[in-house]
């Protein structure tokens, strides 16, 4: 990733507050939803979304400003970058003080062939670390390991219930996340320690799980209100009536007013998500499918004897 600080648009003294006002206006600029053909503003919001959530993390901002890890989280020690150990083929093809490798050497055995030319096993902590050149004796920063990246798809109705959902990592491990409040689509959830070790000792990384919101066959997300599509009858819409609506928790009915105006939504109060946001009914008139001569006789008889204009 790149400087977070850079990618939200702010300087290192931001205060939380500030950081967090930035990232509400590039979430808000490049949301998915707004940008559903756009995948250069998909990819800004998730790096943004990343910043934010790097930058939130009190430990990790502050071990970053001092030069201990960098963008990714990754160990910075004396100037030796460890990011590159990853262990495998990875691990093998980087280089350091001139003890390069090839595929399949462990990089726990470069380390200790490195850090044999400091005094070796002298106080020496998991990685070997002794007290010259710069490295004092179990004192040196563990590693971390590497973040796990997984996707999740929720429902509306997942959202509303606040109960845990389950998440199934790569490695066949199902966890328990509680989803936050307010929600966004294409949100990180970060469970600290979940993801995998390191392989020569020190702290486990993370998860980020990337929540995706599914599409519902009726409803739309509008923060925790809820929008929802009702066709009506000509007649429904001139004479008035009652309608069944869709809600979360059933259907109910709802009261048409004669002559009801369709271009504003009908609100159902606390039919939203966590039954504290509201569901909004905008009416949409539809005609039959098939012609029908007497409905083109009357509306021509209205067009010539009563016409009016909506438009104006």
């Amino acid at each position: 990733m790149r400087d977070p600080y850079s990618v939200l648009g702010v300087p290192r003294s931001a205060s939380e507050k500030d950081i967090k006002s930035a990232y509400r206006k590039l979430a808000k600029t490049y949301h998915p939803d707004q940008n559903k053909d756009d995948p250069k503003a998909q990819a800004k919001f998730a790096e943004a979304s990343n910043a934010y959530d790097f930058l939130s993390d009190k430990q990790k901002r502050g071990q970053y400003d001092r030069g201990e890890i960098d963008a990714d989280g990754n160990p910075k020690m004396a100037g030796f970058d460890f990011s590159g150990f990853g262990g495998g083929q990875r691990g093998g093809q980087r280089s350091a003080g001139g003890f390069g490798g090839g595929a399949g050497v462990n990089p726990e055995d470069i380390l200790k062939e490195f850090m044999g030319g400091f005094g070796g096993g002298r106080g020496a902590g998991p990685m070997g670390m002794g007290s010259a050149g710069g490295f004092t004796g179990g004192a040196g920063r563990a590693t971390k390991g590497q973040d796990v990246k997984v996707g999740l798809k929720v429902t509306l109705e997942q959202i509303s219930a606040r109960q845990p959902v389950p998440v199934r990592l790569p490695n066949g491990k199902t966890l328990s996340v509680n989803l936050p409040w307010p929600l966004e689509n294409g949100q990180q959830i970060r469970l600290k320690g979940q993801g995998e070790a390191p392989p020569f000792g020190g702290s486990k990384g993370d998860v980020l799980v990337n929540v995706r919101i599914q599409p519902h066959k009726h409803f739309r997300k509008d923060g925790e209100n809820l929008r929802v599509d009702v066709p009506l009858a000509l007649y429904e819409a001139v004479l008035g009536g009652k309608v069944r609506v869709p809600t979360l928790s059933g259907a109910v009915e709802l009261n048409i007013p004669a002559g009801v105006d369709t271009s504003k939504a009908m609100r159902l109060k606390g039919k939203g998500l966590f039954g504290e946001g509201d569901l909004y009914v905008n009416l949409r008139i539809k005609l039959p499918d098939e012609s029908d001569p007497d409905l083109e006789s009357l509306m021509r008889f209205w067009r010539d004897q009563k016409p009016y204009n909506p438009r104006d």
